[in-house]
């Protein structure tokens, strides 16, 4: 006989590991099943050395905040990714009360956020950016400078041998955090397996198949011994990365229709030598190159994974036809269909920019990274820095009814009309915003319990179901709060 589960988790991410905390939390008498086909959780995107560990709030980011055609810059975008963060750190801070995840310092660092331009027109931007930002509750303390000695202060590494008479200019935020997602994800599946949750490695979902009484057969098959093998599922989640395309696909459910992916890879400079490291902390942000995609903005950035700081620059985008960093090769192409071949072949069309700049990346060897990284760290010696591959990431392309098709960046989760099952795609800012990304998901896929699960969800997540930046007070009591939970007290 068939196992029949409440929940199927697939993939062994950040997502998951989010997703299945909460239902967890709000059900816990649910049967739960986590099936991750690598040999451990937090190998792909999650893990530490495949991303740049940014707590993705917008403080830094350029791109979550442009300047208009007219000139004006909205803050609302900046000001919504910050709301989400909120709900993670919220969520973090709880769980870390209760004993659920270990001491903070194991997963999350204090880390100031910076941003740096060069030039006329990037400085002025800048200083637009920071004059609208600073009135914004949840951006309360941001700093701006032009000045060389103060900049100098918040990151040496800048300014040394820095051209005189060069425009630059730098925003800073002392409360920006460096996050291991690696270390937070394997210590919420920890906690989840001590909760009576299934984790089951080397286990790949190959297909899904909705049955006439409603719940999904998932079959699977052991990637050691090839073993096949099925369960069903009241209800799946498909938090696989790139590959969860490829497994919406195989379930059938129309809302996938038109979806595609464009996978594109990076790779970041770093260094452990002490005497660099010591003298950067903080992660440093600019604008990105023409026709580079919004993850490909140029940042230097402290990390902290195992107790160890280094510092990482990048990312130099790579190309690879796979959807994970252990994907297949034919992943770019086995996932066309005549419903989305359009609308990439329009992305295509339209966006000869992206393909320059992937060109440009890829001829680029060692001595040309590090020239780009001299644009930031003047004094950057060759030897000091390796070269690191990072993960993949899942550009999701759609259909669009004025375009015909858009690259879109961010993520998005595809849910069926029922809500049985649902899968995340894309990519930044992803791990940072789990959490509202996983409430977002609940709302969608159990609308009928919310009402049950709200005063749960608000234990765990004060500010669940309201935002804190129109109201001043309860925005700083509630960043105070986690901040001196979590240990990252600017």
């Amino acid at each position: 006989m068939i196992e029949t589960y409440d929940a199927v988790l697939i993939g062994g991410g950040v997502m998951s590991a989010t997703l299945g905390t909460l239902l967890k939390e709000l059900q816990p008498d649910w049967k739960i099943v986590v099936c991750e086909r690598l040999g451990d959780v937090a190998l792909e995107s999650s893990n530490a050395w495949n991303n740049a560990g940014t707590g993705h709030a917008a403080l830094c980011e350029l791109n979550y905040m442009p300047e208009g055609k007219d000139g004006s810059v909205d803050p609302a975008k900046a000001v919504a990714i910050n709301e989400q963060f909120q709900q993670s750190r919220q969520l973090w801070s709880s769980l870390v009360e209760r004993g659920v995840l270990d001491e903070p310092s194991t997963f999350i660092n204090a880390t100031p956020h910076m941003t740096f331009v060069r030039g006329e027109k990037d400085v002025a931007y800048l200083k637009k950016r920071y004059e609208v930002l600073k009135q914004q509750p949840l951006f309360e303390g941001i700093e701006y400078s032009e000045d060389s000695r103060v900049i100098n202060q918040w990151a040496p590494l800048l300014m040394q041998h820095r051209r005189a008479g060069e425009p630059f200019a730098a925003t800073r935020v002392p409360a920006g955090t460096d996050i291991d997602f690696g270390a937070l994800t394997r210590q919420l599946f920890g906690n989840l397996k001590e909760q009576g949750v299934d984790v089951v490695t080397d286990c790949e979902v190959r297909r899904l198949k909705k049955q006439k009484d409603g719940t999904w057969k998932v079959s699977y098959r052991n990637t050691i011994g090839r073993t096949p093998g099925s369960i069903n599922a009241r209800f799946v989640f498909v938090g696989a990365g790139g590959w969860a395309l490829k497994l919406l696909q195989r379930s059938g459910i129309p809302e996938i229709s038109g979806y595609g992916v464009f996978p594109i890879g990076g790779q970041f400079l770093k260094t452990t030598n002490p005497a660099v490291v010591a003298q950067h902390k903080a992660k440093v942000y600019s604008q990105a190159s023409v026709g580079a995609p919004p993850m490909s903005v140029p940042h230097l950035d402290t990390r902290v994974v195992d107790g160890e700081a280094s510092l990482l620059f990048g990312p130099f985008a790579t190309f690879s036809p796979k959807f994970l960093k252990n994907g297949s090769m034919l992943d770019i192409v086995t996932q066309v269909r005549s419903h989305n071949l359009l609308p990439m072949l329009k992305v295509a069309i339209d966006n000869p920019s992206l393909i320059t700049y992937l060109v440009s990346e890829l001829v680029k060897n060692h001595a040309k990274k590090v020239d780009s990284l001299r644009e930031f760290v003047p004094t950057a010696k060759d030897e000091d820095w390796e070269l690191i591959q990072a993960g993949q990431r899942a550009q999701v392309m759609k259909k669009d009814a004025e375009k015909g098709g858009v690259l879109q960046f961010g993520t998005e989760v595809i849910a069926s009309e029922d809500g049985s099952i649902a899968g995340l795609l894309g990519a930044s800012p992803g791990a940072s915003t789990a959490a509202s990304i996983m409430l977002g998901l609940l709302k969608t896929c159990f609308p009928e319990r919310m009402g049950e699960w709200e005063p749960r969800l608000r234990e765990l997540i004060p500010s669940y179901g309201e935002t804190l930046n129109p109201r001043p007070d309860v925005a700083r009591a509630s960043m105070d709060a986690t901040a001196a939970t979590l240990g990252i007290n600017a």
